[in-house]
């Protein structure tokens, strides 16, 4: 398994409209093999911004690495960069090879 994480540190005054372009925009992502699962999730509020993630889950890093190659990637994104400013600096991409996994059925 493999989570791709992006972290956005969105302008305070933009974060409404951060979320409804996430909200609203066509993903793609079912079209692609390996993808398992998104999350947007939404972290603290610090001085000049609020912070975002997106957390997605795939089958393998070959599967991600499939994506960021695939025409249902570039189709997301297009458009991205014509939105007004949103973003203090550039989202920043972690990715993981997940080591453990445990599960409400195991811990029992």
């Amino acid at each position: 398994m493999y989570i791709a994480m992006n972290r956005f540190k969105v302008i305070k005054d933009a974060a409404e409209d951060f979320e409804t372009l996430w909200k609203n925009r066509e993903s793609h992502l079912n079209e692609v093999p390996g993808f398992v699962e998104f999350h947007l999730l939404k972290g603290p509020e610090r001085e000049d911004h609020h912070l975002y993630s997106s957390h997605t889950i795939w089958a393998s890093r070959d599967d991600f690495e499939g994506w960021t190659r695939s025409e249902a990637f570039r189709a997301s994104h297009r458009g991205a960069g014509g939105t007004k400013p949103l973003y203090l600096g550039h989202p920043e991409f972690e990715g993981f090879e997940v080591i453990q996994t445990i599960s409400r059925e195991e811990a029992a």
